[in-house]
């Protein structure tokens, strides 16, 4: 038994090794603004739900978007999650149309008792932000001169996070988390002359993140016969990242301007609920706002704007202890919401899911796939639509027990 908790031990970490190494997982030119395209940190069971996740609270999902969920696990099971995923990513306009596939490990994450069902403790690490463009276009001045522009960029921002919750009453959870965020985010810009007697623009950027962030949960929850009711909220406050922020420009990048502190991340709140009947079907709800007009990211070269995140999810299980296999699965279709936090992106950000989870007969292992769709952007300027395949595994073994002789 102990070996095979070193084995598991060891492959958590060289795959965790690969996941903060992996940290570009986006073709989207909307990533090009900000910090890029910013990760709600919802497990892969509930964004199958639609990402929702403030009001959940489940023995068998790890939700390091609320951390006061941590105390539903067993008290004696150890729990880890990983999950990886494949993007395909359709934008365009009127001159054109492009088509990208990207894949990568998404997450790890783990979760285990430290006293009884009061007191526990999750750890993993997950990406914050990610950037990952390259746009062309091209334009005269004056039919004299012809030019192109090229957009690209690349990096991200990844998070360590740790967090521990407790059990007050009966009734009431709180929870925390420190983030431990770190990266590097690059943007270019160059601008190529088809006449040779016009030297080449270039403009380019760096920001290397490393700094620390908080966030803290609260869950009300109860049973009442075959009816399960669960209230929560969290809130982030402001913070200013500790970074440095280069950048050069002119034709032979000769002109260098450097800043250290200048990206923030903005106060947050939400507040989610779900209900439960029998263990069989939830149903789940979240709003979420964060305040990026107040924010400050590079200056606020790209005007920001305040970010609500509506989600809405449901999962069904027709018999948690049926003989037939499909009833024991789990089914589950959601959809979300959000405004973009670039404020030239005024139509809302539209996304649907659905899911299934395959539990293994004798243990607490559920295999989940997740498949959504998104769309943003308007048609008239930049359309993208986007397809995600997400696999993950959340398993469970009974590591807290002593064995009878």
């Amino acid at each position: 038994m102990l070996k095979d908790k070193k084995h598991i031990l060891f492959i958590l970490f060289t795959l965790l090794t690969v996941c903060v190494g992996a940290q570009n997982n986006t073709s989207s030119p909307f990533s090009c603004y900000g910090l890029g395209d910013i990760n709600d940190n919802v497990p892969n069971t509930y964004r199958a739900m639609g990402s929702v996740g403030i009001g959940m609270r489940n023995h068998k999902v790890i939700n390091p978007s609320q951390p006061a969920s941590f105390t539903a696990c067993d008290s004696l099971t150890f729990m880890f999650d990983l999950a990886a995923d494949l993007l395909w990513t359709g934008y365009g306009d009127d001159a054109g149309r492009k088509n990208k596939i990207n894949g990568n490990l998404e997450y790890i994450t783990l979760q285990f008792p430290l006293y009884k069902r009061y007191v526990a403790l999750s750890a993993g690490v997950m990406p914050f932000s990610s950037v990952g463009y390259n746009i062309s276009m091209a334009d005269s001045i004056n039919s004299d001169y012809h030019y192109t522009t090229n957009f690209f960029g690349n990096g991200g921002v990844s998070e360590v996070y740790g967090g521990l919750s407790f059990n007050l009453f009966d009734w009431v959870a709180i929870g925390a988390n420190v983030y431990y965020m770190f990266g590097d985010v690059t943007n270019s810009r160059d601008v190529t002359f088809t006449e040779t007697d016009v030297k080449t623009v270039i403009q380019a950027s760096e920001t290397s993140v490393s700094s620390v962030r908080f966030r803290e949960g609260l869950q009300f929850f109860h049973t009442f016969g075959k009816h399960n009711f669960v209230l929560g909220a969290v809130f982030e406050n402001k913070r200013t990242l500790k970074s440095d922020y280069v950048i050069a420009e002119s034709t032979q990048l000769d002109t260098v301007w450097t800043a250290e502190d200048i990206a923030q991340v903005p106060m947050m709140f939400g507040v989610g609920a779900s209900y439960t009947w029998d263990n069989r079907l939830t149903i789940g709800f979240d709003y979420s706002r964060s305040y990026w007009s107040q924010a400050k990211v590079f200056e606020n070269l790209d005007k920001l704007r305040d970010r609500n995140k509506y989600a809405f999810g449901i999962e069904y299980r027709h018999n948690p202890l049926g003989r037939n296999y499909a009833e024991r699965m789990f089914w589950r279709l959601g959809c979300n919401m959000s405004d973009s936090y670039v404020e030239k992106v005024r139509r809302p950000d539209f996304m649907v899911s659905m899911g299934m989870g395959f539990p293994l007969r004798n243990a607490g292992t559920v295999f989940n796939v997740t498949v959504e769709y998104g769309h943003r952007g308007p048609a008239a300027t930049l359309e993208e639509n986007y397809v995600r395949l997400t696999l993950n595994a959340s398993i469970a073994e009974n590591w807290f027990f002593k064995r009878r002789l």
